[in-house]
């Protein structure tokens, strides 16, 4: 029976904005400022940076501060009402080599974050004390944080989901698990669906139904390039995807999706029973040359290249490019089966980091060529804010193959959002 296709929400062509260049190297992080038109950034020359937006439409850089060189640790700053003075205010002390990875949790007053020296650890926000340190077997590049379980979600280089459960001063492991073939690139949470979603090197992005506890794992196909970020709109239910080769896909998830089958295993074609070529009994007995096994990605079944010649994309298993299938199985999907469930676009140049500001529909992208754009790709909704005395950074320092990176996290203090 075929999947119900729910209608999906209006998706908008990401339209460009304004540009921000200038810079004398890559920027691997920038985010907008909130409910300002201004933006924050750092780059591998250590400088973070303050753009605010003039009467011309141009944005300008307002303040910058230099961070130390090979510094194993990630600095707060307080910037002033004005967006003129950028104070430090803390340090942390919290890993032995480059920071990878810096999460602020305003709810707990926590700050987490991750090494390449394989450890995890979270801070008190307002004491600067370190609460409590977890090992991983691999240098961590993805982290979430769900506030009402304190669970914390862990992605790292050897493409595993780590879930460990938070306390104030300690820390249980609740499961791993792994779908992925290359490494973690980017993790991002639905709290309200209670879905972890991971994107890979491997070009994959995977749906993880953490809160419906069957284990059910979507795959995501619509990149031809490193995973390199993911935002979730949770009013639009929708997920935009960024990669390495510029690429941007805007996913509609407010769709019942399939899980893709498993391949099965079989010394022969499951169609025409013609033996595969490490088959000798059958091809002796049959006087047959063995053929090149390959997989039906509809059915699963072990067919042969002559019994799966026909390719079609199947957008409900997460396929939206075309894909091998068995030849009983292309006359099986229907035209509502193929209709897509995401759209394409090209940013026109390399992305290193992306964010989305569901406030106002804004997307904000980075790349290798030393610039910063700044797009709006959806309807925006109001939020309200509360009042907001400072503003503060925190700023991450790391340092990889004898290239300096900076990355960091923003928001107000004793800000929420109703």
């Amino acid at each position: 029976m075929a999947a119900e296709i729910h209608p999906r929400p209006q998706t908008r062509k990401p339209v460009l904005l304004s540009k921000i260049e200038g810079f004398q190297d890559v920027v691997n992080t920038a985010v907008i400022i909130p409910k300002e038109d201004g933006v924050i950034s750092v780059s591998q020359d250590r400088t973070i940076r303050v753009w605010l937006k003039r009467d011309s439409g141009q944005y300008w850089p307002s303040v910058f501060h230099t961070m130390p060189a090979r510094r194993f640790s990630y600095q707060e700053f307080v910037l002033s009402e004005d967006y003129n003075q950028m104070t430090p205010a803390r340090t942390y002390q919290a890993h032995q080599v480059g920071v990878t990875v810096v999460l602020f949790v305003l709810e707990m007053e926590w700050v987490l974050s991750t090494g390449q020296d394989k450890s995890f650890t979270w801070h008190c926000s307002e004491s600067g004390q370190q609460l409590g340190i977890y090992r991983t077997t691999a240098w961590v590049s993805g982290l979430q944080f769900d506030v009402e379980t304190r669970h914390a979600f862990v992605g790292d280089h050897s493409g595993q989901v780590t879930i460990l459960k938070l306390e104030q001063d300690n820390c249980s492991l609740v499961t791993t698990f792994k779908g992925h073939t290359g490494n973690v690139t980017a993790l991002c949470w639905d709290p309200v669906q209670r879905v972890l979603f991971s994107g890979s090197s491997d070009h994959s992005i995977i749906m993880w139904d953490i809160g419906g506890r069957k284990g059910t794992a979507i795959e995501l196909q619509g990149h031809n390039d490193k995973v390199q970020g993911l935002c979730y709109a949770p009013h639009t239910r929708q997920l935009i995807s960024c990669g390495s080769d510029g690429g941007i896909v805007i996913w509609n998830m407010d769709v019942t999706r399939q899980e893709t089958p498993e391949w099965l295993d079989s010394d022969s074609c499951q169609k025409c029973e013609q033996p595969f070529f490490w088959n000798f009994k059958q091809m002796w007995d049959s006087k047959k040359i063995g053929l090149r096994q390959h997989h039906c990605r509809k059915c699963g079944q072990a067919v042969c290249g002559k019994c799966s010649s026909k390719r079609s994309t199947i957008p409900l298993m997460g396929f939206e490019f075309e894909v091998r299938v068995c030849d009983s199985c292309h006359g099986s999907i229907t035209d509502e089966e193929r209709a897509p469930t995401a759209t394409f676009h090209d940013s026109k140049h390399s992305i290193i980091h992306m964010q989305y500001e569901p406030t106002r529909g804004w997307l904000l992208t980075s790349g290798t060529d030393k610039i910063i754009k700044a797009s709006t790709c959806s309807h925006s909704i109001e939020l309200r804010i509360s009042a907001e005395p400072e503003l503060r950074i925190m700023c991450l320092w790391k340092t990889f193959r004898s290239l300096s990176m900076g990355s960091f996290i923003l928001w107000r203090k004793n800000s929420r959002i109703s």
